[in-house]
């Protein structure tokens, strides 16, 4: 066991090259997983409101870097199967057998695994407590210096990477017993056939990217982005894929015919390089620019939402206190009702500013050209029912709009003024199902919500008419608040800021929970229809939405940027290994070392760029589609997600052209034959 033990650190250490990242990159992967599976079970997630969004999303975090871990370890596993094979050939031919040399690989995935699993552990559990403290801050939450190791994350994580590396040791064991000894000795010599430029894929490539770019830029609705997100990921996959592998075969016979670019030392050494290679090349460079598109559209859109947190609070609770009482008959809506529960408002909070009052009413339902649709029955064929139709319309009063608004309009009885929000309406009328058509004096988009009711993911509706009574007349009252056919609900509303910031919001919490039962007008299921919104309260729960969305971002951006890195960098390392003997030969015909740094650089540039130019075409054609995502969690500053996504473009622009000069470089000193080969 101790010459098995020999071999296997020799072979690691003169293959350096290949295993030290392959260790370090399964590092970095039981070290995120740790960390997330660490932060999903910490006691501090559930002391405050948004802690629950994150127990939900870590969970998932964990899953994804599993199973991305899994399928990266096998790709970079196979470059080392692909440069050890004629080691082990040799083995063979020196006396070997089958067993022997799966005893070996054995050894050698057991360090591997074992130095992996235990300096990402270590990494883990020194880094948990750092992640700890960047999530917190993220979330705007009190931190604790309290450090912990927790030993059922630290078992699941190695369990579940044992398994991972596991499988690699058998899929390793079975090429052994299945490839023959001679070809394994043989098999770094034998060279791929030059692929043919296959103008039906590169075509084929292009329409799926530019239909997946049309659906991107043509949605109008966000509730419609949500069911066409993974479409439009699917097309773009696949599409990348056949653009780099079709593709780039296509523009390398191009670049042959063009005798002037072509014909010149270092263009023709590399271009004649790549198009031999150039459908394993297509594959990799694919990865690395899927792998940069999810960073890029990751980390912009959460780091959109993080910076812009406070200004979707604001959208979404206008004012410091909100509260909303359901009215479950027309009987109750009277001057005196509403008097009495204004009276003890004032009474319990007397500093009051920027006071609201209105009266609305609400219905759900399906938009069709000219009004909506409420009862669910009268839709005779339920196939009419798309999800981007279903939507809200809020009806509210000529005389609550201006006291709102502070501006007066002139609307007969018949009229009515609509206010959209993340739709497009253009009927002359408006018809609420069962009810006389209204003219439309005006369409005012994104002109005003009712507050949180902007957190509304579905298309919706404002409705001012001066005759509310009479709009709502043929409506049923819904005193259950579980809308059945062609009911409505009513709510008094009362909004108001309160001097003195965070402290004086929280100190009105308590009274005005308990006085829930003089403020309400209806007591049902054991409870009352009363809702209480204290931004200063709700503002925890949005930091801890977006903050902890941004978090993940981070964390499986961390993964994906080292995956792509690693991919550079094995197919730099790998086909530096197979031009040695090619750029040794035009040494020894008169190229000089300068001609050879030519040569690369004409040869990775040539290819290298492509996934970041690609991955920013991506980006840019995503950008509408990650807006209306975005919309429907509140977030309305495009300007803000323009300078972010750009600057993340920029700024990745710039980590690429590092990790080009390092993989160039480490290409160079292979083909130039200065890497140590002891």
């Amino acid at each position: 066991m101790k010459l098995y033990l020999k071999l296997a650190l020799d072979g690691v250490r003169k293959n350096h090259r290949l295993y030290f990242p392959y260790i370090l990159i399964g590092s970095v992967m039981v070290m995120m997983h740790y960390i997330l599976a660490a932060l999903s079970s910490t006691p501090m997630l559930r002391q405050f409101e948004g802690g629950g969004f994150l127990r939900a999303m870590l969970p998932m975090g964990m899953w994804v870097v599993v199973i991305f871990a899994a399928f990266f370890l096998f790709y970079c596993n196979s470059f080392i199967i692909r440069q050890r094979n004629r080691e082990l050939g040799l083995f063979s031919v020196l006396g070997m057998s089958r067993k022997n040399l799966s005893l070996l690989m054995l050894t050698e995935n057991l360090l591997t695994a074992g130095a992996s699993i235990t300096l990402g552990m270590l990494l883990g559990i020194a880094l948990e407590k750092l992640a700890e403290l960047g999530m917190v801050r993220l979330i705007a939450e009190e931190i604790s210096y309290e450090m912990r190791i927790d030993g059922i994350s630290v078992i699941r994580t190695a369990v579940l990477f044992g398994g991972i590396y596991l499988l690699l040791t058998l899929r390793a064991i079975f090429r052994v017993w299945r490839t023959d000894p001679l070809h394994l000795l043989q098999s770094t010599a034998v060279g791929e056939k030059p692929p043919k430029a296959n103008w039906l894929f590169a075509g084929l490539g292009a329409g799926l990217l530019i239909w997946a770019y049309h659906l991107a830029i043509s949605i109008q609705q966000p509730l419609e982005a949500l069911t066409t997100f993974f479409v439009a990921v699917v097309l773009v996959i696949i599409a990348t894929y056949l653009l780099f592998i079709a593709g780039s075969v296509a523009l390398c016979r191009l670049l042959q015919r063009n005798r002037r670019y072509y014909y010149k030392p270092n263009h023709f050494i590399s271009v004649a390089t790549m198009v031999y290679r150039m459908k394993r090349n297509g594959a990799g460079l694919a990865s690395i620019c899927i792998l940069l598109t999810v960073v890029l559209v990751m980390l912009s859109s959460t780091l959109s939402l993080c910076i812009g947190a406070e200004d979707a609070i604001l959208t979404t609770y206008p004012h410091d206190v909100l509260i909303e009482t359901h009215i479950p008959s027309r009987e109750q809506m009277t001057g005196e009702n509403y008097a009495a529960r204004r009276a003890l408002l004032r009474e319990l909070a007397p500093e009051q500013v920027n006071v609201q009052e209105y009266v609305r009413g609400s219905v759900s339902g399906m938009f069709t050209e000219d009004g909506i649709i409420i009862d669910a029955g009268a839709l005779e064929d339920l196939s009419m029912v798309v999800m981007e139709n279903i939507g809200m319309v809020y009806i509210v009063s000529q005389q609550d709009f201006e006291q709102l608004t502070g501006r007066t309009y002139t609307l007969a009885a018949d009229e009515c003024l609509l206010l959209t929000s993340r739709m497009d309406y253009a009927a002359p009328t408006f018809t609420l199902q069962g009810g006389a058509p209204l003219r439309v004096q005006a369409v005012m988009p994104d002109a005003w919500q009712l507050g949180a009711d902007a957190m509304n993911m579905f298309p919706a509706l404002t409705l001012v008419t001066p005759d509310f009574a009479g709009v709502t007349a043929h409506l049923a009252i819904d005193d259950n608040n579980y809308a059945s056919g062609m009911e409505m609900l009513l709510a008094w509303c009362y909004a108001f800021d309160v001097p003195g910031g965070a402290e004086s919001q929280l100190a009105l919490y308590d009274p005005l929970k308990n006085h829930v039962r003089d403020l309400s007008f209806l007591r049902r299921h054991g409870g009352y229809s009363f809702s209480l919104s204290i931004r200063e309260m709700k503002r925890v729960g949005f930091y801890g939405t977006y903050g902890g969305l941004f978090f993940i971002g981070i964390m499986l951006s961390i993964v994906f940027i080292a995956a792509a890195v690693l991919i550079i960098y094995y197919k730099q390392v790998s086909e530096g290994y197979e031009d040695q003997k090619r750029f040794a030969i035009m040494q020894k015909v008169g190229m000089t070392k300068r001609e050879i740094r030519r040569s690369i650089n004409s040869q990775v540039l040539t290819v290298f760029f492509a996934p970041l130019l690609l991955a920013g075409l991506h980006l840019t054609f995503a950008f509408p589609l990650m807006w209306k995502l975005l919309m429907m969690l509140n977030f309305s500053n495009m300007p803000l997600m323009i300078v972010v996504t750009a600057c993340s473009f920029v700024v990745f622009g710039v980590m690429y052209a590092a990790v080009y000069k390092m993989t160039s470089n480490a290409y160079y000193a292979i083909v130039s034959g200065k890497q140590d080969n002891t």
